[in-house]
């Protein structure tokens, strides 16, 4: 997998990362997924709206829920009482966190304020 293998491999540092929308924000959802929370994808087509993504509650960028699911990071699980699909880590989308987690600890103050605001 593309994805995948950019994040672990490349170490979400060089140029073949460009694809990874907002590096941080992407890597602070898949922290507050983990294993057990889902994000919720919104169809809203008939209500004059276009698909909405959250987690817990707050709004994903359509740009990184579709990177996730581009990517095969998740995969629906379900569906909520109200219709709302429920999108779950794979074990590649399991995998890339860890290894985003890892990434992330590595960097120093500089660094992380530089991806932060360049992505």
């Amino acid at each position: 997998m593309r994805g995948e293998s950019l994040i672990i491999d490349g170490a979400m540092t060089d140029d073949s990362t460009s694809d990874i929308p907002a590096r941080a924000e992407t890597l602070r959802v898949l922290r507050f997924m983990g294993r057990y929370s889902p994000l919720l994808m919104l169809v809203g087509d008939d209500d004059g709206y276009g698909t909405r993504w959250t987690l817990s509650g707050q709004q994903v960028q359509p740009a990184i829920a579709r990177f996730l699911m581009e990517k095969g990071l998740v995969e629906e699980s379900g569906r909520t009482e109200f219709g709302a699909r429920k999108l779950t880590l794979t074990e590649a989308g399991l995998r890339v966190r860890e290894s985003g987690i890892r990434w992330w600890s590595g960097l120093s103050p500089l660094e992380k304020l530089k991806v932060v605001i360049l992505g």
